[in-house]
């Protein structure tokens, strides 16, 4: 073999090799997400086949003790969705998920917009709060609340009683709109935190180069929000809704502890409340596994919006 040609075979060998190499490049991302991808769809896949196969059973309490399911097809959903309660209750928490969320992502960016604003002493204080807020369990947050709003003895009827509103004894959870301010109250409080922090995450990213050039050439504020900032910050603000829209509509914890305190349920169930009444309460498994389909197909219909909108902006 000549020496052109033990070159030009090590020159095959080696573009052979690099051809490998970049094949593997390519492969190695996918080979290092498959084990979170199975991981992640084993134990989410698990619990919604289980499911989706009670939510076409007659499957009560007997079933819990070993009777068999009998197989009903799509009849729970024809039972839950013919319902006019159901759907009182759907509208009623698409409504609160609504309010809440503007309510929310409203009062966190002008809170994320105070921070920017203000001196660092008072933004290390405010931020300090917004944390404690946001760390606080649930469980203390909701006991701290409902004794606040509580009709006998809360603090919130003797300050209204004080300036010369008449609130004695006045029960805020006796009255479904009054039930839920008071719930919007407590959901919007623990849910800013989060929306704040996102979003002065993102307005830390925005050149304040741009926005005095902007001032200088006679922009004020408003414009400068709307014109500079807003489109800077907009896919944060898309992400938050989104997820606050989630919280907002599966939100279970705070509606259920203020029926504890003595709110009627049948005029405040939310669809998580509800859900846990037809299945803990009244040991219909299967109904309240239709319903709980059913929220999730809203869930994944409002997540394909974002990500429609995201898929067009990267385009």
């Amino acid at each position: 073999m000549t020496v052109t040609q033990t070159l030009s075979a090590e020159n095959q060998a080696a573009r052979a090799a690099a051809a490998r190499a970049r094949k593997l490049g390519r492969l190695a991302p996918y080979a290092l997400i498959i084990p979170s991808i199975a991981i992640l769809l084993f134990s989410l896949g698990y619990p919604l086949v289980w499911q989706f196969i009670t939510s076409t059973q007659k499957f009560g309490l007997a079933q819990q003790f070993g009777r068999p399911p009998e197989f009903i097809g799509l009849g729970n959903y024809a039972t839950v969705f013919t319902n006019p309660e159901t759907w009182a209750i759907v509208l009623r928490s698409i409504a609160f998920m609504l309010v809440n969320a503007a309510l929310t992502v409203v009062i966190g960016v002008l809170l994320a917009l105070l921070m920017t604003a203000i001196g660092k002493a008072a933004r290390l204080i405010l931020q300090v709060a917004l944390l404690i807020a946001w760390a606080m369990p649930v469980v203390a947050t909701m006991t701290i609340w409902t004794w606040l709003f509580d009709w006998r003895r809360g603090i919130i009827n003797w300050l209204l009683t004080a300036v010369g509103l008449d609130f004695t004894n006045h029960n805020w959870l006796a009255e479904p709109l009054s039930f839920y301010f008071v719930a919007t109250v407590i959901v919007v409080w623990m849910s800013v935190p989060f929306v704040t922090f996102s979003v002065y995450a993102g307005l830390t990213q925005v050149s304040d180069e741009v926005l005095e050039a902007a001032q200088l050439d006679g922009a004020d504020g408003y414009r400068r929000f709307h014109y500079i900032i807003l489109p800077l910050i907009r896919p944060v603000l898309m992400i938050v809704l989104l997820l606050q829209l989630i919280w907002d509509l599966r939100v279970f914890t705070q509606i259920r502890m203020l029926q504890d305190a003595g709110a009627p349920p049948s005029s405040t169930d939310l669809l998580g409340t509800y859900i846990y009444r037809l299945g803990v309460a009244s040991s219909d498994f299967g109904m309240a596994s239709a319903l709980s389909i059913f929220v999730l197909l809203l869930t994944v219909a409002m997540s394909a919006f974002y990500v429609v909108q995201l898929l067009k902006e990267d385009s």
